[in-house]
């Protein structure tokens, strides 16, 4: 169950993260290093200021669920954070200010890619632009989100979920 797509204004975004390419069958690989990011950032007294996300950077040919992608996973935080090379493969970033389509959804998170496919059509019938363009790896986007705002530890039952996606569209 979701909400009706709308159109959003949002700031830039600091985060922590990291950068992984993964298709959906090793996704856990790259989810289950979100506590090494929380743990990363705790260490040094940054607090997030929200749930973790995951970046779709790079969709692959055989789009979401079959193709190649190149994925951040991270947490936004409230103050840009500088990397020190050799310190892992963690770094610090932002996410893109602009305008954004956006979706709430309920329910677990297997639901995401209806939902995405959904979000994706909807724009298309309003004649929206996505920021993406096509390369010889598929599909490279400006800012695609999937943000969690469950917090698991306080509710493991995955079927009541709140998730977001945000895909920014062409300035």
């Amino acid at each position: 169950m979701g909400t009706q797509p709308s159109i959003v204004e949002r700031a830039e975004q600091p985060f922590v993260g990291v950068r992984s390419r993964i298709t959906l069958t090793s996704f856990g690989l790259l989810a289950d290093r979100l506590p090494e990011v929380l743990g990363w950032v705790g260490e040094r007294g940054i607090a997030p200021v929200d749930g973790p996300f995951f970046r779709y950077e790079v969709i692959g040919a055989g789009g979401l669920a079959d193709g190649e992608l190149q994925v951040v996973a991270g947490f936004p935080v409230s103050e840009r954070v500088r990397t020190v090379s050799g310190e892992g493969d963690l770094f610090g970033g932002v996410l893109p200010a602009g305008r954004y389509a956006t979706v709430a959804h309920v329910g677990h998170p297997d639901g995401l890619l209806q939902v995405s496919a959904s979000l994706l059509k909807w724009a298309h019938a309003k004649g929206l632009e996505w920021d993406m363009s096509h390369s010889d790896s598929g599909e490279v986007w400006g800012c695609r989100l999937e943000s969690y705002k469950t917090d698991p530890r306080v509710e493991p039952d995955l079927n009541k979920w709140e998730t977001e996606l945000a895909f920014r569209l062409r300035q």
